[in-house]
């Protein structure tokens, strides 16, 4: 997966400029590997993760999987090949089931055998059998009959279901308990496990000793890109822009040998 001089711009109403949100971003992503992306709010990461998956409506340069533009790829194979986790969940009116499965039939039905072996990978299996009717539970409108954690550990298994090559994670860590968070941790190693490239957007550090590589972004840009060496003392703080309230935190220490991404 590599990125050419890409370069990604806001919505436009009318009689706006046209205002870049990522700059001419130039780097190459070895498959296999966990990268963590870090920086302050408004940098650019999950217009970066978008970017990734073809979704983001106004981009100059590219993005290229197995050496294709991701455009040229046709919706279904690159849906098969990519899992995403938004920040902001979305699920649909239907059963737990036809939400992990994405709503996709295989021989006309629901694909059981995926569907269950998703939910496992991220650890609501149990709950799924304790609900009324297991997978064929209804979920309401937007999901509003679970709650928040539940709904982002079932966008989780839909993130995994059909074990894609790129698993795409916008702030895994949002709205999950303890438990909600080991069983994310333990999805996470599996995928690596596997040889599946992992993306997530941090805002955490409690994530970052399962990455192989750090990309840090600022204002669109990115800054630093390379091996990172974790204080494990330091792992529970925070990633996200410091408050004025509070002492700002040291940046992700990146190995020296590590390459620098190209940012022109």
């Amino acid at each position: 997966l590599s990125l050419h001089k890409l370069s990604a711009f806001r919505p436009l109403s009318s009689g706006q400029r046209r205002e870049p949100i990522l700059s001419e971003l130039d780097i190459e992503f070895s498959a296999g590997e966990v990268i963590a992306i870090v920086g302050p709010s408004g940098a650019g990461k999950s217009t970066l993760l978008r970017c990734l998956l073809g979704l983001w409506p106004d981009t100059e340069g590219s993005v290229k999987l197995d050496g294709i533009d991701i455009h040229h790829w046709s919706r279904e194979p690159l849906g098969q090949r990519s899992g995403y986790l938004p920040q902001d969940i979305e699920l649909f009116d239907g059963t737990i089931a036809e939400n992990i499965c994405r709503f996709q039939l295989k021989d006309r039905a629901l694909d059981s055998e995926a569907i269950v072996d998703a939910a496992k990978r991220a650890d609501i299996h149990p709950m799924i059998l304790r609900l009324p009717q297991g997978y064929d539970t209804p979920i309401g409108t937007a999901g509003q009959l679970l709650s928040a954690g539940q709904r982002q550990r079932l966008a989780l298994a839909r993130a995994l279901y059909g074990m894609p090559d790129i698993v795409l994670l916008d702030e895994p860590n949002a709205n999950l308990d303890d438990a909600g968070e080991l069983a994310r941790g333990n999805a996470i190693r599996s995928l690596r496990a596997m040889g599946k490239t992992v993306f997530m957007v941090l805002h955490q550090r409690s994530l970052l000793a399962l990455a192989d590589r750090v990309l840090a972004m600022a204002d669109g840009r990115i800054t630093t890109y390379g091996k990172i060496e974790i204080n494990p003392a330091a792992q529970t703080g925070s990633t996200s822009e410091p408050s004025s309230e509070s002492p700002p935190e040291p940046p992700p220490q990146l190995s020296p040998e590590a390459p620098q991404a190209k940012t022109h």
